[in-house]
């Protein structure tokens, strides 16, 4: 597929995912969730995963901006919206978008922004203090689209600003040898535009077909790779945990006098 037709069958397929089940897709961990627990969730995420970061580098939330890369229907968004001044919040699914704003309409400081799978397309460089993702990266085809959202990361940054992200550490699926053939062959599909022959199949051997493609079985990217890209983005103080899994996390500061 072309980079167009890469973006526009991630939008496509994560669209369908919200219409059938937006919250069950953003947080696949839990079959059954309603708007209380849903967003209640995020507050314990951003307990457990967030704020530790923001403590370990002493920032206060109060006045300033965050990006939130991969918002979705507003799970953390909402956590987000509560603490910091401004928040953009990104993702590629305008149905997502659609449920969050619902959602969320009390919140009179959050923008939300449609965007493409590896551009923050309409947010100016070195304008905000805080980006974040977390179950985004992992969905993502390919690991170019990976380097280029990763780049992009610093380009909205301050110098000075920090990022906290998680991302697949490992290519190693969870599954048995069958299971991984089948996922293969679908997900194949996919690639080659037979979207809906791989989710007959999937269909017919007991599979999600929702979760067809390379928007949902993305890449795995190494700790190597990340800091390499970061480092060249003008990103340091980089820290790393969880490496080796699925959920593996960085986070990190814009050096001051970076370029981008």
């Amino acid at each position: 597929m072309t980079n167009e037709r890469v973006t526009e069958s991630i939008r496509q397929d994560w669209n369908e995912r919200a219409r059938k089940n937006a919250f069950f897709y953003i947080a696949s961990w839990r079959s059954q969730w309603d708007s209380e627990s849903f967003f209640q969730s995020g507050e314990e995420d951003f307990a457990r995963l967030v704020q530790p970061a923001l403590d370990r580098a002493a920032f206060e939330t109060k006045g300033k901006s965050i990006v939130e890369v991969g918002c979705g229907a507003g799970r953390m968004t909402h956590c987000f919206a509560r603490r910091f001044g401004r928040v953009i919040a990104v993702d590629v699914s305008s149905e997502m978008q659609d449920r969050g704003k619902q959602y969320l309409a009390d919140f009179g400081n959050i923008e939300w922004l449609l965007a493409d799978g590896n551009a923050l397309n309409g947010i100016e460089s070195a304008s905000s203090d805080f980006v974040f993702s977390y179950l985004v990266l992992q969905h993502l085809p390919n690991s170019e689209m990976a380097d280029a959202l990763l780049n992009e990361f610093s380009r909205v940054l301050r110098p000075g600003g920090i990022f906290l992200f998680q991302f697949n550490g490992t290519p190693v699926r969870s599954m048995n040898f069958y299971g991984r053939c089948v996922w293969a062959f679908v997900n194949a599909l996919w690639s080659i535009g037979l979207k809906k022959a791989g989710q007959a199949l999937a269909k017919l051997m007991g599979l999600d077909p929702e979760m067809v493609g390379n928007s949902w079985h993305g890449v795995a990217l190494t700790t190597a790779e990340v800091r390499t890209t970061l480092e060249r983005a003008g990103a340091s103080d980089l820290r790393f945990w969880g490496e080796g899994t699925p959920m593996a996390w960085c986070s990190g500061v814009k050096r001051a006098g970076a370029k981008k």
